[in-house]
C-alpha cells in the first residue's frame, strides 16, 4: 500500500483499507480495523481491539486504543469504536473499556477532539462535540449529541452532560449537566442555557422558548427538582413543536446518577 510510509510499522492481522494513509512512525497493531479515507499522522500508537471509520483525520503523536487506566483491568479483549469523520488534535490519549462496565468505549461522527484530550474506559462521545485543549474525560463519562466543553476541563467519572449544553473553561464537572444547560466554574453553576448553540444549530424561536421555560423550572424558579420535573412533563402538551426537547429532558432527569447541577 503505498499510502503507508516505509518506516511504519503496520501489524499484520491489521485491517486498513488501500485508501488510508499512515505517516512516519506510526505503530499499528493486529486487532486494528481503518475505515475508507482515515489518515493517521506520524508517530501515532494506535493499539487493542480498536475500530475506527471513515474518514477521519488523526495528527500525529495520538495514543489510541491503550490498555484502560484502571487496576480491575487484567487484559480482557475490551474495545475502543471511533466513528465516522472525526478530527483528533496532537498528543490525545483513547482507551479500551473495562469488562465491568460492557467493555467497549465509543466516540460517534463529526466530532472535533482538540490536543491532549483524554477519554477514559467505557466513555461515550455522541455526534457533532467539541472538546476544546485539555479535556479530560475519566472512565464512564456520557457525553451527548453538539456538546461542546471548554479546554483544561475536568468531568468525573460516571457523569453525564446531556445534548447542547455547553462545559465552560476550565470547569470541574462532578454532577450530571442537563440539556441545552450553560455551566462553567469550580464548583459547577448554571449560568443559563445554551441560547447562541441553539440557534446556530436552527432552533425555531417557539422551541427556543421551551428550552427557556425549562430552565426556569429547574433554576429559576425555587421548586424541587420533582416539581420542576412535572412541570416540564407538561409542557409538551402547551408545545408540542417542542415535543423532542420536552422528551430529552424527561429522560435525561430520570436516568441522572449522581445528582445533577444545581
Amino acid at each position: 500500500m503505498r499510502n503507508i510510509h516505509p518506516t511504519a510499522i503496520v501489524a499484520d492481522g491489521a485491517r486498513l483499507d488501500s485508501s488510508v494513509t499512515v505517516g512516519p512512525y506510526a505503530v499499528i497493531g493486529e486487532h486494528v480495523s481503518i475505515g475508507a479515507g482515515t489518515t493517521v499522522g506520524a508517530h501515532c500508537v494506535i493499539e487493542g481491539r480498536t475500530t475506527i471509520g471513515a474518514d477521519n483525520r488523526i495528527f500525529q503523536f495520538n495514543s489510541i486504543g491503550a490498555v484502560p487506566q484502571d487496576k480491575k483491568y487484567a487484559g480482557e479483549p475490551t474495545e475502543l469504536v471511533i466513528g465516522d469523520r472525526n478530527t483528533i488534535r496532537e498528543f490525545c490519549t483513547l482507551n479500551l473499556g473495562v469488562p465491568q462496565a460492557g467493555g467497549v468505549t465509543t466516540v460517534g461522527d463529526d466530532n472535533w477532539i482538540m490536543a491532549y484530550t483524554h477519554i477514559a474506559h467505557d466513555c461515550h462521545v455522541g455526534n457533532n462535540t467539541t472538546l476544546a485543549n485539555n479535556t479530560t474525560l475519566a472512565g464512564h463519562v456520557h457525553l451527548g449529541d453538539w456538546v461542546t466543553v471548554g479546554g483544561l476541563t475536568g468531568i468525573h467519572q460516571f457523569v453525564k452532560v446531556g445534548a447542547h449544553a455547553m462545559v465552560g473553561f476550565a470547569s470541574a464537572v462532578t454532577q450530571d449537566v442537563p440539556p441545552f444547560m450553560l455551566v462553567d466554574g469550580n464548583p459547577l453553576a448554571v449560568r443559563g442555557y445554551n441560547v447562541v448553540g441553539l440557534r446556530r444549530r436552527g432552533f425555531s424561536p417557539e422551541r427556543l422558548a421551551v428550552v427557556k421555560q425549562m430552565h426556569k423550572l429547574i433554576y429559576r424558579q425555587g421548586l424541587t427538582l420533582a416539581a420542576a420535573r412535572a412541570a416540564i412533563g407538561e409542557l409538551a402538551q402547551s408545545a408540542p413543536q417542542a415535543g423532542g426537547e420536552v422528551a430529552m429532558m424527561e429522560q435525561f432527569l430520570a436516568d441522572a446518577t449522581r445528582g445533577i447541577v444545581r
